[in-house]
């Protein structure tokens, strides 16, 4: 029953950019199987109600369908598709913005031992689980306030405290509260993923990235792949080709040029990189994307 309600508030709210009335909550409705394309996961809860997800993060394949929800706690570059959708029973899916600073508030205020211990080492940045019975009534409480704007601004905060709760309490608890928590190990590769982003055209050495990450070569590049299932100079590739398909949908004419802007100096290496990601070379590529407008947009459902 709560799924059937899921379905029918996601279909009704449904909108072409994913927004809703309620900040951080994004609603997708696709009616078509997609060819898997590339994008960034954002820190993210997913929940399906209808259709059938695919994602690949590295060499790991998660999949996902009505009824599971997907965490991801780390914005990582991952390729997704959708492998069941139509027009007559579209994929339908239920996104949540997950904030470091919210999960760190929810953690405060729980009681001793209301928690589980979390289990040794770094959970990876990408989690499915089925969804329970409590966490599904969380989700459709939160989508019928878009039903009755004078309740919104008042309730809305306090049932996405509870959604984060179940999260915590959930389990993929460990991967959720290591989002919340400054000193977690996974906070640390975290710090690391956004200055290789941030940094993506700049070589570098992974001596420096470990040290920035206050971690040893060893246990970094350890930590490093348990979270994001490549390493360090795996996933700067990953960014920089990212980063040129969408430099190449609007400059289509300069693929040389924008080999060299994220960071490529050998023109051959780039296209033969840029044709394994992608299945064509940037200037082919370039051509099927004319007169279109890509722009990195989060993983959902």
């Amino acid at each position: 029953m709560r799924l059937e309600e899921l379905r029918t508030l996601l279909a009704r709210h449904a909108r072409p950019d994913w927004t809703t009335a309620i900040d951080g909550v994004l609603i997708s409705k696709v009616d078509r199987p997609d060819p898997p394309a590339p994008s960034m996961s954002g820190t993210v809860l997913a929940v399906i109600a209808q259709g059938t997800k695919r994602l690949a993060l590295g060499d790991r394949v998660y999949e996902y369908g009505p009824g599971q929800y997907l965490v991801a706690s780390v914005d990582l570059p991952v390729t997704g598709q959708f492998t069941q959708a139509d027009t007559a029973q579209p994929a339908l899916g239920f996104g949540l913005t997950l904030e470091p600073s919210a999960v760190a508030e929810v953690l405060l205020q729980a009681g001793p031992g209301d928690l589980s211990p979390t289990g040794k080492g770094i959970p990876s940045g990408i989690a499915v689980s089925d969804a329970s019975a409590s966490l599904l009534d969380a989700v459709v409480r939160l989508l019928r306030l878009l039903d009755e704007p004078r309740d919104r601004a008042v309730l809305a905060p306090l049932v996405k405290r509870e959604i984060l709760w179940r999260l915590i309490t959930g389990e993929q608890g460990a991967t959720v509260r290591e989002l919340g928590l400054a000193d977690s190990g996974l906070s640390h590769i975290s710090r690391t993923v956004r200055w290789i982003r941030e940094h993506y055209a700049q070589p570098f050495r992974v001596e420096d990235v470990a040290r920035m990450s206050g971690m040893s070569v060893s246990a970094f590049y350890r930590n490093f792949q348990a979270v994001t299932a490549m390493s360090p100079i795996q996933f700067q590739k990953q960014i920089r080709l990212q980063e040129a398909r969408l430099l190449l949908a609007t400059h289509p004419g300069d693929v040389t040029g924008i080999g060299r802007r994220v960071g490529y100096d050998n023109p051959s290496q780039f296209s033969r990189e840029y044709r394994r990601q992608f299945g064509a070379p940037p200037s082919q590529d370039a051509a099927r994307l004319r007169g279109t407008t890509l722009t990195p947009v989060t993983i959902l459902p």
